[in-house]
């Protein structure tokens, strides 16, 4: 469970950050892509990536796992070179906290670089924002353009919903299974924390490169950061021949059989749209099935296959974008924090 204290100030001054951040969509990516579920979505990113990372952003696997990463690798920032910024003026004791952290996690010394990172060398320095802005260049770059689009609609969603039904609302809105009351906002999580906001205030922020449960960085003498998946939970710039998001994550076929199980169709009905053979069709339909994306249900002789509520929002992840909002968790991590 994640609980969030809040005082009448803190929810008199929630904001929601007008523009994404470079830095904690890339912490949260590189997290993403270390990560082993989710596969029939991700697994094509994670490959793809894996293969076209510099040799210069392995600095950044002494710092980031599967679910965790040191708090001063993702300032929010508007800009690249802002975050690089505030990532080098980073105050010693924040940088030594958040080794130690990820010292703690890993049950070993950190390596000798990190070390030097902490003791202020210059050279360690470059060597990390190196790192961070080559990781941005092949992570983010090819698909901000989508990310920013994506963050101006989650950011309008909110508004709106603020606006007729109130902050209280428009928070629970962002995880779905939680309850505000009494100045308290719990959130189904698979780890426990409690963060006491203070009246430093809650700063909200979509992220469209983490498909789990919310996220919180609580840093000392700042707003309280609240960070949750939002999007179609496909990867973000992901992007097929005709540009179809879908197809690069799935493959052509099983994109175009997604589509058009919109309305139940037999088997043979969707072997004859795709133009493949019945073994084709009922072999696509089951990696499908599989994924959670499709349901299947036999109906006399034939077997009928019809879109999940998830496969009908991916389905709409190709080139007419995003169906909308998905602000629920798609998996849970192994443990919590920012």
């Amino acid at each position: 469970m994640l609980r969030l204290r809040l005082t009448a100030a803190d929810l008199a001054r929630v904001r929601f950050a007008p523009r994404p951040a470079p830095l904690v969509e890339l912490k949260l990516a590189l997290m993403m892509l270390r990560r082993t579920d989710g596969d029939a979505l991700f697994g094509r990113w994670r490959q793809g990536l894996r293969r076209s990372l510099p040799v210069t952003t392995r600095p950044l696997w002494d710092l980031v796992s599967a679910h965790l990463g040191p708090p001063f690798l993702d300032p929010v920032s508007t800009g690249l070179d802002e975050g690089l910024h505030a990532v080098r003026s980073t105050p010693p004791e924040l940088v030594l906290a958040g080794v130690e952290r990820v010292r703690a996690d890993r049950g070993r010394a950190p390596a000798p670089w990190v070390r030097d990172l902490v003791g202020g060398e210059e050279q360690a320095w470059q060597l990390l924002c190196r790192a961070l802005r080559d990781a941005y260049e092949v992570v983010l770059a090819p698909g901000w353009p989508t990310t920013a689009a994506w963050h101006r609609a989650e950011f309008a969603r909110y508004a709106l919903t603020a606006a007729e039904h109130g902050v209280a609302a428009a928070l629970l809105s962002l995880g779905p299974g939680s309850r505000l009351q009494d100045g308290e906002w719990e959130l189904p999580a698979s780890y426990h924390r409690e963060v006491r906001v203070a009246g430093r205030g809650l700063v909200v922020l979509p992220t469209f490169h983490w498909t789990a449960v919310p996220l919180v960085a609580d840093l000392p003498g700042q707003p309280v950061l609240f960070v949750y998946p939002a999007g179609p939970g496909v990867p973000v710039g992901a992007a097929g021949p005709d540009g179809d998001a879908l197809a690069a994550v799935l493959g052509t076929a099983r994109a175009r059989a997604l589509r058009l199980l919109a309305e139940p169709l037999s088997t043979t009905l969707l072997a004859r749209g795709l133009g493949l053979s019945l073994g084709s069709a009922s072999a696509h339909a089951s990696a499908l099935r599989a994924a959670g994306l499709v349901a299947s249900v036999r109906d006399g002789r034939e077997v009928r296959h019809e879109r999940t509520a998830l496969g009908a929002l991916l389905a709409c992840a190709g080139p007419a974008g995003p169906a909308g909002p998905m602000t629920g968790p798609l998996v849970l991590p192994a443990s919590g924090g920012a």
